[in-house]
């Protein structure tokens, strides 16, 4: 018979256990299993991406146990448990879903993206109080870096400081390349590296504006720049030449060849 929630919540429990638990997952903090957690997270989308759609179960199982070790740490501390968790993710979707729970009539992606991102500003304002609320915020800063830059974007362009089309990110990215090169002539390193980061928030904003994800994107051209230089080494061996003696010329041949024969 299949194992349960409860289940998987009494195997938590029983490795946090004082005495009897295991001693890596007692001695696990929430601050301590987040590194954890980012990584069970990218192997879902990998294996997503891949296509390796039968490890997708188990991987998801992975990060599942993050919010159950979670939940299990937060009720040791006294804040709340896993039916806080559950109780707090339904209770969202119902209030950010009117036009299914309620009677609101929503037509389109466009529309209930606007209505998403209203409620989320509404129940913000409701928490900040005296505090100041500006569009950005709610930005989680411990996602991926490409990640901040996208959510930092989406937020402005709700208030509506985008770009029309992809045309104006393109140009963009021409404008800050152009003075990446020219601070590299004139500037210090500490000025070179802001500029070098312009180009990259531009290039995210060209993603954002073709609907492409930037981390996905990103993660593809890792994944076919591996494949392409192992490709390269096994070349060399063949040849039975030492890669890495090669000059660059040769080296850049061999790309050229991976490029041209593999793909």
């Amino acid at each position: 018979m299949k194992k349960t929630i409860d289940e998987l919540i009494g195997i938590m429990a029983k490795l946090r256990h004082p005495e009897d638990g295991c001693v890596w997952d007692k001695a696990q903090t929430l601050k301590s299993i987040v590194p954890h957690t980012i990584e069970e997270a990218y192997e879902v989308a990998e294996v997503i991406e891949t296509n390796q759609l039968d490890a997708l179960c188990g991987e998801l199982g992975d990060l599942l146990f993050q919010v159950i070790f979670y939940a299990r740490i937060a009720e040791e501390e006294s804040r709340f448990d896993f039916s806080d968790v559950v109780d707090a993710i339904a209770t969202k979707m119902l209030r950010r879903h009117p036009h299914v729970f309620g009677d609101e009539k929503i037509s389109t992606v466009e529309e209930q993206n606007k209505r998403w991102n209203e409620i989320k500003r509404a129940e913000i304002e409701e928490i900040a109080t005296e505090i100041k609320v500006s569009a950005m915020d709610g930005v989680n800063w411990h996602l991926p870096t490409i990640s901040v830059s996208k959510k930092l974007q989406n937020k402005a362009a709700h208030v509506g400081f985008d770009w029309p089309d992809w045309k104006g990110p393109v140009e963009k990215v021409k404008e800050e390349l152009d003075e990446l090169v020219q601070a590299v002539n004139t500037q210090t390193n500490e000025e070179i590296q802001g500029e070098m980061g312009d180009i990259l928030f531009a290039c995210v904003n060209l993603a954002r504006a073709l609907n492409i994800d930037p981390e996905a994107a990103l993660r593809q051209t890792n994944r076919k720049f591996d494949d392409r230089f192992r490709k390269m080494e096994q070349l060399a061996i063949e040849n039975k030449v030492e890669f890495e003696k090669l000059p660059l010329s040769e080296k850049e041949a061999y790309w050229q060849q991976v490029k041209r024969d593999f793909e």
